[in-house]
């Protein structure tokens, strides 16, 4: 079953919204692939080039993204990119279409600042990894392999699949 791709957004965590992400929870083969949500939000509290949103399916929440972006804060290098942090769908909302759309969403918004060239992202390469979702939406891998997990990058210049 897959979502109509516009009952997926991208919205502003609250103060009612909050423990909401905070309790969404990966399939149990996916943990250790992705950082607890509390623990992403505690440290984009410390990183001021962290743009993160909670992805809702209508009116719930249902999952967790977080970017590093170059362009907040104090001056980057010229050369950084933008990095898919943090990326998580809830167990319960997987293979519904709900993760392609959110991620697309976080193109277009990383696009819409025509600042970069290029999204990086990584993931570990193990069983029940991300791998082929993120190959489905563009991505190829540099060769760089950091800390066990492998980068992949999207060119920005092209639409997404």
């Amino acid at each position: 079953m897959h979502v109509d791709p516009k009952l997926v957004s991208l919205r502003p965590i609250t103060t009612d919204t909050v423990r909401s992400v905070c309790a969404l929870a990966v399939a149990g083969d996916q943990v250790g692939l992705v950082a607890p949500n509390a623990v992403s939000l505690a440290e984009a509290l410390f990183s001021p080039k962290a743009w993160y949103r909670a992805v809702y399916f209508r009116e719930s929440v249902v999952g967790f993204v977080m970017l590093y972006d170059p362009s907040l804060g104090a001056p980057s290098a010229p050369d950084a990119k933008p990095v898919v942090w943090r990326f998580m769908i809830d167990a319960a909302s997987q293979g519904q279409g709900i993760g392609r759309r959110a991620l697309q969403l976080v193109i277009e918004h990383v696009r819409s600042k025509g600042l970069f060239s290029v999204l990086s992202l990584s993931y570990v390469p193990v069983p029940g990894c991300a791998e082929k979702f993120y190959l489905a939406l563009g991505f190829k891998p540099t060769g760089r392999v950091e800390d066990g997990e492998v980068e992949l990058e999207l060119a920005l210049d092209q639409r997404e699949a």
